[in-house]
């Protein structure tokens, strides 16, 4: 039966397989589907291809690479027009890891990670808020990130 995105039960099963566990040979993603490595390969393949699968690195704790400070921040802009340009901006600033276009208050909400509140200060004070078409900002400091987990999914 094909479902969503030319997926079938046998690919959302994979997926809900290697969301959990990365790392998890080809092997063993077979056994427990009941197909063979070669079928599994074939198809994580095609789901890299189909973009259903995106981004292939390992996951790094900023507060272990000293980045302690995980903050949101809402971005208003002088006018809509200005968000391609604005974004554009953004993205050269490495230390925003998120930048999404939203409805609400905000016309765009960024994650910021920072080593620390002074850190934090320089980035928005001399970078966003330079931006042209940045209006103002209101920052959210998170105190803790209870859980992180991918969408789940169905089969």
């Amino acid at each position: 039966m094909t479902l969503r995105n030319n997926l079938d039960q046998i690919d959302l099963h994979i997926l809900d397989i290697i969301t959990k566990n990365a790392r998890i040979p080809f092997k063993d993603v077979a056994a427990e589907v009941g197909v063979s490595r070669a079928a599994v390969h074939q198809r994580v393949n095609r789901m890299i291809e189909m973009s259903v699968i995106t981004g292939s690195g390992y996951q790094i704790d900023p507060k272990k690479v000293d980045y302690k400070t995980c903050t949101y921040v809402g971005v208003f802009l002088e006018k809509g027009g200005f968000y391609e340009d604005v974004a554009s901006m953004l993205q050269s600033i490495p230390e925003i890891v998120e930048c999404h276009y939203t409805t609400g208050a905000y016309a765009i909400f960024v994650k910021v990670y920072a080593r620390d509140n002074e850190h934090l200060k320089e980035i928005l004070s001399d970078k966003v808020q330079k931006i042209s078409g940045v209006s103002s900002t209101e920052t959210f400091i998170s105190l803790e990130e209870t859980f992180k987990r991918q969408v789940p999914i169905s089969y």
